[in-house]
């Protein structure tokens, strides 16, 4: 990622505005430990109390990382209660990074966000529809499923 996804402008851009970056040896003697880290790269969003609420092993091109790290902010508001804040960063990567690896997940915790905000149910079963015919074989429709129902 030292040659291809960190020297990207847009990346260092992002990672500056909205994190603090710290960068330890994936042998470190008390992190490695406790974050399980046992292979490199290994990426980790936590809030400000050190809890980790997003986290993946392995390359993330500069094109995956941004929406990677919008995942986690958006993942941090929503155990937080903060839905409209989550619902933002989910919206952000379903209209700016409509590629990515990450619009199954966004798209299934987006629905997630607005049922907890508003109980309407309808939207699971709409992001279950959406899923189904956008991702049929995605983890993230598998997990929709029993929304179907609703």
């Amino acid at each position: 990622m030292d040659a291809v996804t960190y020297p990207d402008e847009r990346v260092i851009h992002f990672l500056q505005e909205k994190f603090i970056p710290v960068r330890l040896a994936y042998d470190h003697p008390e992190f490695s430990k406790k974050f399980n880290v046992t292979w490199t790269p290994a990426l980790f969003i936590l809030d400000n109390e050190g809890v980790i609420h997003h986290g993946e092993v392995g390359f993330l091109s500069p094109e995956e990382i941004i929406p990677f790290g919008l995942l986690g902010l958006a993942k941090i508001a929503f155990d937080q209660g903060h839905y409209d804040q989550a619902l933002c960063y989910f919206d952000n990567i379903l209209e700016h990074h409509s590629q990515s690896v990450a619009v199954p997940e966004a798209i299934y915790l987006r629905a997630v966000c607005l049922f907890k905000k508003t109980n309407d149910a309808s939207v699971l079963k709409k992001a279950y529809e959406e899923l189904s015919t956008r991702f049929p074989e995605n983890e993230w429709t598998k997990r929709a499923y029993p929304y179907r129902l609703l």
